[in-house]
């Protein structure tokens, strides 16, 4: 995620092309999961099929689907007296015994950052919005504890963590346990209390949270990744500042994070790649490579992850280049890789925040400076 705020320069990807390509490696043993396999048949066909020309908003989407402005920046939401701030952004979703609510970060400068909240009836409806986090910087993506807690991750070089209550009940606690770099996004292990971190950096790494207690995040042990014969081993880190020494690997502006069942998906901005960690053996494998792929790049300048819980589809946001959401899935044998959605005119934007409701049938995500520099959330149903 461009945490400036200002514009991508597109142009810039050649140069990014030339400067990895000596030094892309594609791991060993990537499985069912190695879209780029030669035999592995490609299919850029959408099982929603073709996308529709953009509607008022500039949205493209498949027939069938529509959607919802829940939340433009500057405005007031729905009937509620708050206004949606700008750079919208990470987003996550928490079930509530009488609905769902949406937590959503602010991506600006100095003090001005922080994360708000939607919450809606069990039909949808929205029933309130407020502030969870104020006077942080710089609120990037961020993850969803299994505890109910929103972590909110600051991506500036000293930034943390901050603990969110999704209700807004309780002040929003700051985790400096967790490191302190320019933090992207943050996935939490159920069953180990492990919280895996993003670095969006050239020279970033993945870092490793183990709690001393779980649900606990005011003390453990921050560990960063060693990847040797594609398995990860984990070596200890400082949580005072980044991790540079040259024994840990390098994660070329790592974005997106998300862990679903036992596999960790995440992202590669600066060489166009999706990951997959088995969190229990270190096996790390590519996933998908936007410089090799024989899609014509359908993924580029990949961000925000999410996987829907039922049907497994991977869903990942791209950063810039054509901002569109773009899902990757088996079809009848056929590995699939295909834009879900796109945003049209809106160019000095990003695509960010992708995440379902509790069951699935609602898909959430903004974009973050909209077409005239207003952020816009959305609902896709």
């Amino acid at each position: 995620m461009a945490g400036s705020g200002k514009p991508i320069d597109r142009n810039r990807r050649a140069l990014f092309t030339a400067i990895l390509a000596s030094t892309a490696v594609l791991l060993p043993g990537l499985g069912w999961r190695r879209l780029l396999a030669d035999s592995a048949p490609l299919s850029t066909d959408s099982p929603y099929g073709d996308l529709l020309p953009a509607n008022e908003h500039g949205l493209r989407l498949p027939r069938g689907f529509s959607a919802r402005v829940l939340a433009l920046s500057g405005q007031k939401v729905a009937a509620t007296d708050y206004v949606w701030p700008y750079a919208p952004d990470g987003a996550g979703v928490f079930a509530i015994p009488d609905g769902w609510v949406l937590v959503c970060n602010a991506e600006l400068k100095t003090g001005q950052g922080g994360a708000s909240a939607i919450r809606f009836s069990m039909r949808g409806e929205i029933v309130a919005a407020y502030p969870v986090l104020t006077g942080t910087t710089r609120n990037c993506a961020g993850g969803v504890t299994p505890w109910g807690t929103w972590l909110s991750c600051e991506e500036f070089a000293g930034g943390q963590v901050w603990e969110c209550d999704p209700l807004g009940h309780t002040a929003a606690i700051v985790r400096p346990a967790l490191g302190r770099f320019a933090h992207e996004a943050a996935a939490v292990d159920p069953l180990t209390g492990h919280v895996y971190l993003t670095e969006d950096d050239m020279h970033g790494r993945l870092y490793r949270f183990s709690p001393e207690k779980k649900a606990d995040l005011s003390a453990g042990r921050l560990e960063v990744a060693a990847v040797d014969a594609g398995r990860v081993h984990w070596l200890t880190a400082s949580p005072e500042q980044p991790y540079r020494e040259a024994d840990a690997t390098i994660f070329r502006r790592g974005e997106g994070a998300w862990l679903a069942g036992r596999t960790l998906y995440l992202t590669t901005t600066a060489d166009h790649r999706l990951w997959t960690l088995d969190v229990d053996s270190g096996q790390l494998e590519v996933c998908y490579d936007g410089e090799t792929a024989g899609t014509a790049g359908v993924l580029r300048e990949p961000d925000n992850v999410t996987v829907h819980a039922k049907r497994g589809t991977v869903f990942v946001a791209e950063d810039s280049d054509d901002l569109q959401l773009v899902l990757l899935s088996g079809c009848s044998g056929r590995q699939v890789v295909a834009p879900f959605l796109q945003l049209v005119g809106h160019d000095r934007s990003e695509l960010t925040g992708p995440v379902f409701s509790p069951d699935g049938q609602r898909l959430y995500f903004s974009t973050q400076r909209g077409r005239d520099g207003r952020g816009m959330t959305f609902e896709i149903t």
